[in-house]
Parts: C-alpha cells; structure tokens; sequence
C-alpha cells in the first residue's frame, strides 16, 4: 500500500476505488489500535499516516457529494 495519499491521486480514483480503499485504511486503523493496546505495536507513525489517509478520502467523497448537490439545485432554479 502506498504511504502517502495524495488528493490528486485520490481524486483520480473513482467512488468505488475509494470505498475500497477506505475500508482497506479502517481495517489497518483497527488492527494498529489492538497491537497498541497489546504493546505489539512495531510501526507507530503508521498509524498517523492511515489516520489522516482516512481522513482525506473522506473528506474528498464529502465534497464531491456537496458539488454533485450544487449541480441539481442549480439545474433546478
């Protein structure tokens, strides 16, 4: 998996491409909280990184959804 998630790369991506890779990044999330809470935890700043990897995709899938709005209530007036 790559280390950076840049939102040009992420944008190019289509909306079934980001679930995928959304549910991917939660996964990771929820495997890095236990190896914490079981003091296995190898890799820390991974877990900033998939934090804020989560964070954009969803912010990009909130703001296309807001233009996708826009265009209908503008066709609409």
């Amino acid at each position: 998996m790559a280390d950076t998630y840049k939102p040009a790369d992420l944008r190019a991506k289509s909306e079934d491409e980001l679930n995928a890779l959304l549910l991917d990044l939660k996964r990771e999330q929820i495997n890095h909280r236990f190896s914490a809470a079981t003091g296995q935890s190898e890799n820390t700043s991974r877990v900033k990184v998939v934090r804020r990897a989560v964070a954009r995709i969803k912010t990009l899938a909130h703001q296309s959804k807001n233009r996708a709005g826009a265009k209908t209530s503008a066709a609409k007036s």
